[in-house]
Order: structure tokens, then sequence, then C-alpha cells
């Protein structure tokens, strides 16, 4: 009588198994340690999370005094800077030569910059532009809508004219190799919400230009809690904390601040949340 087993039998690999899916977290951690391309502001390799997106990631500062250099760079920055119009504001603002002054040359060498801009604003978003090294080579334009979708009429900017509509300077420092060209049109038609947030569509666009698989690094100035998102770090002095994924990104901030350290963030608790 064969008295073989029939079944197939698996022995258990304690070094790449159990609770949390250890070799992956292994992974995680060194694709966390050494991306290649961060001084690019483009990742190489084969990316460990969705589309190699990290988690939303923010800063609480003041954009002002923060040390851009501590970011690394960014194939893409998106900026609502909050402008002195010359009216009555329910935030602070910031003058003209402190936009201009900002050292925005640090986090970017290939990429583009995506600006936003109203009223008086416009002529200085494009001096600022120019001072920092871009080139200006488009423009989107929101028209705004109220609930019933109907173009709001009665803006709250504007001097001579109740303004309906906002833009976004689009400019271009280098030459990106992965900038998608005539995918897209230049105007977005979006219900007004509270006030200065901006349509989500806007982050639609940029991941259609730039291509939602490449792994461009992305970063979002003057955000607020409704900016933060997957794929993006966000910096404004309207967050909440600090939270960081990327060890040298945190390295930097510690020596540059060590009245306010942080830690890496547990990729584990957040790799799949909706932001």
């Amino acid at each position: 009588m064969n008295d073989t087993c029939k079944y197939i039998h698996y022995e258990l690999d304690e070094e790449t198994s159990g609770c949390g899916d250890r070799l992956e977290q292994t992974l995680l951690e060194e694709w966390l340690v050494d991306i290649p391309g961060r001084q690019t502001g483009l990742w190489i390799g084969e990316p460990c999370l969705n589309r190699g997106e990290l988690p939303s990631q923010w800063i609480s500062c003041d954009v002002r005094r923060l040390d851009l250099r501590i970011l690394g760079k960014f194939g893409v920055l998106m900026m609502d800077p909050p402008w002195d119009i010359h009216m009555t504001l329910p935030y602070g603002t910031l003058t003209d030569d402190e936009m201009k002054d900002l050292k925005i040359q640090d986090l970017q060498d290939d990429g583009i910059l995506l600006l936003w801009v109203t009223g008086r604003a416009m002529e200085v978003g494009r001096e600022c532009l120019t001072r920092w090294g871009y080139n200006r080579i488009d423009e989107l334009v929101w028209v705004k809508t109220n609930q019933l979708q109907r173009l709001i009429r009665t803006g709250r900017t504007g001097h001579w004219l109740n303004h309906s509509k906002e833009h976004v300077l689009i400019a271009q420092k280098g030459n990106p190799p992965w900038l998608n060209r005539f995918i897209d049109t230049d105007v977005i038609v979006a219900e007004v919400r509270e006030t200065s947030r901006k349509p989500d569509e806007v982050y639609e666009i940029v991941e259609r230009l730039v291509g939602a698989d490449r792994g461009v690094r992305k970063l979002e100035m003057f955000g607020r809690k409704h900016n933060r998102r997957r794929g993006w770090m966000t910096i404004g002095n309207q967050l909440d904390g600090i939270r960081l994924f990327e060890r040298d990104v945190v390295e930097r901030w510690n020596i540059w601040n060590p009245d306010q350290q942080t830690s890496v963030a547990n990729i584990e608790e957040f790799k799949y949340e909706i932001l």
C-alpha cells in the first residue's frame, strides 16, 4: 500500500511573512530612505506605492521664513499666495517684495509652476515668474459659478468690475521631458466654495499634464487643510503640525529647526487613506 501523502506541503518563511506584510514594509523603508531622483523632483525606478505616490504630507510653517532647500526638488509647484490686493481680506497678506524674495529657485530645476493670481496680482505674478527664472507658457481661467451653476456676478473682488473669474499662470523652468501637451482646455467652470478655496479640477489637470504614473514630486505652497492630497506635499501657516514620510526631509528639518523636531510618520497607518 502506498501511503505517500497526496497533498502538497509548504513551509512558512518566517522572515518574509507575518502581520503587516513584513517584506513589503522592508521594501517601503528602503524606498523612503534612498529615493533616486530626490534631487531632480522625479522618482526613478519601480515605485512601491500607488503610482509612486506617498500619502499626503504637510508642514505647518511661515512660508516666508522656511528654508525651502529642506524640501528637496519638485517637478510641480502650485501656489495660491495671499496677495495684497489692496482690499480688506479675512486673512493676512504678503507684500509684493515678500513674494518676489521667495527662494523658489531652490525648489525646482526642471518642471512647471502654477501660480494663482487675480486683479493687480496678475502683473506682480508675471514679475515674480521672471525673477524666479521661469517662462510663462500658458494660463488657466476659473469661471466661478453658484449652486445653480450660474455665473457669479457680484464677486467680492475687483475695483471697477466685479471679478467672476480667477487666473492661473502656468510657467516652465528647464525642459521637463514628461510634460504632456494638448490634453486639456484652458477653462475650468466650477462652483465657488469657502473663501479662497480653489476648484479640485485643477489637481486633475496637473495629473494629466505630468502623467499620473510618472512619479513627479508635487508641492503646494500656502496650502490649507482642504489642499492636502495624496502625492502632494503642502506647506502653509493654516495647517496643523507636521507629517512627513521622506526621511531626508525630516533630517534636514530637524537640523534647521531643533526646537520643533519631528520624526518619519508610520507609512502603514496612512498609505490607504483618501488624502
